[in-house]
């Protein structure tokens, strides 16, 4: 192996590593959930919600098919819920990211399996749950129940703008 591609190799773990530390584990409750992606939650001992997307996932709009069930689903899993949260700080958007579970179980990867959102990951359209998104259409649930296939959110955003406008 040359000395450049080793050097190459060496910057790639050093950076795979920065990442990893700089992911947070804490714990919480969800207080309020705005859609199949975002949440409130309170920080244990603190009293200020903080608002969170669901990193790797993207559900429907509010006001667009299947948004109230994507909503209804997120409730289900998480509100009043205590959560732990693996922070991944910002977004490119200024979003505070993070993975959500509780008693184990991740929510993002609830929510694709079970067909009420997308496997999503900004810039690349693949998210950690590709493969959950795949069988939900192979099975037909959720979103992907229809004959016609749901629009995901960017598509229906670039046709019908945003819900906060109705």
């Amino acid at each position: 192996m040359s000395l450049w591609l080793r050097w190459v190799l060496a910057c790639v773990a050093c950076l795979a590593c920065v990442t990893l530390h700089a992911a947070e584990t804490w714990t919480g409750w969800v207080s309020w959930v705005m859609d199949g992606d975002t949440v409130l939650l309170v920080r244990n001992g603190q009293h200020e919600p903080i608002k969170l997307r669901v990193d790797g996932i993207d559900a429907p709009e509010t006001c667009q098919p299947g948004g109230a069930e994507a909503r209804e689903a997120m409730i289900r899993l998480a509100l009043r819920k205590p959560v732990q949260v693996l922070d991944l700080g910002q977004d490119n958007y200024g979003r505070q990211l993070g993975r959500l579970s509780v008693d184990g179980v991740d929510l993002g990867a609830e929510m694709v399996r079970t067909g009420m959102a997308w496997a999503y990951r900004f810039r690349t359209g693949k998210g950690p749950y590709a493969r959950l998104q795949r069988q939900a259409q192979t099975q037909k649930i959720g979103l992907f129940s229809a004959a016609d296939a749901a629009m995901s959110p960017p598509v229906f955003r670039k046709f019908h703008g945003t819900c906060h406008g109705l």
